[in-house]
């Protein structure tokens, strides 16, 4: 890998936290800064579910976040069941080779050295990618710095601490956790579980709000809770 080469590892704490919301919202702020931006999600299950320009399925709004013009170079790995990767490939008679996926990104990072790449992974960090590997797995094989999106109500304190635990374990260099939909008015619980996870966590915790038109500007300005600078920087090792 190239020195100049950077990039990140969104997790999440479980499924539907909000991790394409937060990596949507990087990629698009890096985007329209001018940096060279690649959002790679190299997994993606519930292909069957309807996508509506109001709830777009994962990969076509990274792919409009980012610029990318083709969803399926976002999510190369797809299936349609809305499950873990691991058994949707069981159903459909497929094998997921981690090893091979992450050789692949580190290929594709080295290839352009002035790009960030963000890697999303699926569901939670230890979501089984095969029945002997997880996502917790694929960004050790990565070596990314890994950001970790969560919910910003009440449970968001376990989840986070949870996850951060199971990361750091691993040998996992996390750089924020990002609180995706934080609201305009956040309560007195969601004002704690910030402060509460920043504490306990010895963790950075950013805020990434709602945004209700998706587009790539809408979701720029959306970046405005979240130190790019301290994601992005040093580069990777």
């Amino acid at each position: 890998m190239t020195p100049a080469a950077r990039g990140l590892f969104i997790a999440g704490t479980d499924t539907g936290c909000g991790k394409s919301f937060v990596t949507a919202t990087i990629a698009a702020s890096l985007a329209t800064s001018g940096t060279t931006v690649s959002v790679r999600k190299p997994l993606l299950t519930g292909l069957d579910e309807p996508s509506t320009p109001a709830n777009p399925l994962d990969h076509e709004l990274l792919a409009m976040a980012s610029g990318e013009p083709d969803p399926k170079v976002v999510s190369p790995i797809r299936f349609g069941p809305p499950m873990s990767p691991h058994l949707a490939a069981e159903k459909a008679g497929e094998e997921i080779d981690l090893a091979s996926i992450a050789s692949g990104l580190k290929e594709e990072m080295s290839t352009v050295p002035d790009r960030v790449m963000l890697v999303e992974g699926i569901g939670g960090l230890l979501v089984p990618i095969t029945r002997t590997s997880s996502v917790a797995d694929l960004a050790v094989e990565m070596g990314l710095p890994l950001i970790i999106a969560a919910r910003p109500g009440l449970g968001t304190i376990n989840h986070c601490l949870l996850t951060l635990e199971a990361a750091r374990s691993r040998g996992l260099e996390v750089r924020a956790v990002v609180l995706s939909q934080w609201p305009d008015d956040p309560s007195e619980i969601e004002l704690d579980n910030r402060k509460t996870v920043e504490e306990l966590g010895n963790v950075k915790v950013m805020t990434v709000p709602h945004v209700a038109e998706l587009t790539q500007d809408a979701f720029a300005k959306a970046a405005a809770g979240i130190d790019l600078g301290a994601l992005t920087s040093p580069a990777v090792r």
